[in-house]
């Protein structure tokens, strides 16, 4: 989408750098130093003149294509920002305010159009368009609860903005985006998440996220280039396979390098929250007064509930870090410390649950043979 816009801007370069060599072409018939030219070098003479300024222009504009796109894309996505927070109310009456300020600024202009001075009527003209377009769409965006027939509307809009559900009533309700950051995409379960619908859209990809998943992908190390490798994969599954919105967000808080600070810095910008794995990113985000979606929280959730006294079979796996301990997992993962299970490694065995630690990190249950309890 990017190199198409930049081709488009060329192109509006293109067009400027003809206009451009049209007036110089016309300063140079009246300065009459093309006099001397027989036709043939008169005609190769001009279109030099309109290639050469086509093509200066056409690298111009495309030279300063990447900064007006970024910078479009700022406005649009804090537009969006904004106008989430605004009930669909005031926005239509603001629209219908410009729509009579235009049309109030087109009669006015023609009146403008029989002064003797043409090149002062057309900056006149465009200078009431812009100021009754912006002045109408302010006074019904500000007061459209006075006019006639609107006060059952006002009553209602008031009482609900008073309760605190003025927005939810007169807008469409809207999701909540997801700002995901580099680990959750790379553990690879948010897919599993979103193909089974507990979790909706808009997905919000921050370009931060997808530079470091580049990096990833081209590093040396094998280990680190498969993960990379994974992650980008999950997304292209999540856009291919799935009904979910997922947004690329380039915008760039430039006055700080750390990646961390710029997801929670997107979605305080977005209203949002972020999805994560990351225990560290967590905790920031919380003292930030940001929400976080936290998907080993949710996996400890989802787990079978084991509560101490609890019998049950598991078959010992390894030893244990302390002395006489063996270890065993349950199906989904979760770590069992049995004591005194170190000497049968290999074997299935009965245990008796005695407690269960909990964290954000995952869930460890401690256990004892059945036949010593």
């Amino acid at each position: 989408m990017k190199r198409l816009l930049k081709i488009l801007i060329s192109l509006i370069g293109f067009g400027v750098g003809i206009g451009v060599s049209q007036a110089l072409r016309q300063f140079l018939d009246d300065a009459r130093l093309l006099v001397n030219l027989s036709s043939m070098g008169y005609f190769f003479t001009v279109l030099g003149v309109y290639l050469a300024g086509a093509i200066l222009f056409a690298f111009i504009f495309y030279l300063i294509s990447g900064p007006i796109i970024r910078r479009c894309e700022r406005i649009v996505n804090g537009s969006e920002a904004e106008l989430r927070s605004v009930p669909m109310t005031d926005i239509l009456f603001g629209c219908v305010g410009m729509l009579l300020g235009l049309l109030m600024a087109f009669l006015i202009s023609r009146l403008l159009d029989s002064l003797v001075v043409p090149w002062l009527s057309m900056p006149l003209s465009l200078l009431i368009y812009i100021i009754l377009a912006y002045l109408g769409a302010l006074l019904f965006y500000k007061r459209w609860r006075e006019l006639p027939g609107m006060h059952a509307m006002r009553r209602v809009y008031d009482q609900r903005r008073a309760d605190g559900s003025a927005e939810d009533e007169l807008t469409p309700s809207a999701s909540v985006p997801k700002v995901l950051d580099t680990s959750v995409i790379i553990d690879g379960r948010i897919f599993d998440i979103c193909a089974t619908g507990f979790m909706e859209g808009p997905l919000v990809i921050p370009s931060v996220v997808l530079s470091e998943l580049r990096h990833i992908a081209d590093a040396s190390d094998a280990l680190k280039r498969n993960r990379g490798r994974r992650g980008l994969d999950i997304l292209q599954r999540i856009q291919k396979e799935l009904d979910i919105e997922v947004r690329i967000d380039s915008r760039e808080f430039e006055d700080t390098d750390e990646v961390d600070v710029k997801i929670l810095r997107l979605a305080q910008a977005l209203h949002g929250c972020v999805v994560t794995n990351d225990y560290n990113l967590n905790k920031v985000a919380g003292v930030s007064g940001i929400k976080v979606l936290n998907v080993n929280d949710l996996a400890n959730a989802v787990k079978p509930v084991v509560i101490p006294g609890e019998e049950m079979q598991v078959v010992v796996i390894k030893e244990g870090k302390e002395a006489g301990q063996g270890v065993a997992y349950l199906d989904d993962g979760t770590m069992i410390v049995i004591d005194s299970a170190r000497k049968l490694i290999g074997e299935t065995v009965d245990i008796v649950v005695t407690s269960v630690l909990q964290t954000s990190a995952g869930r460890m249950i401690f256990a004892k043979l059945k036949q010593a309890a």
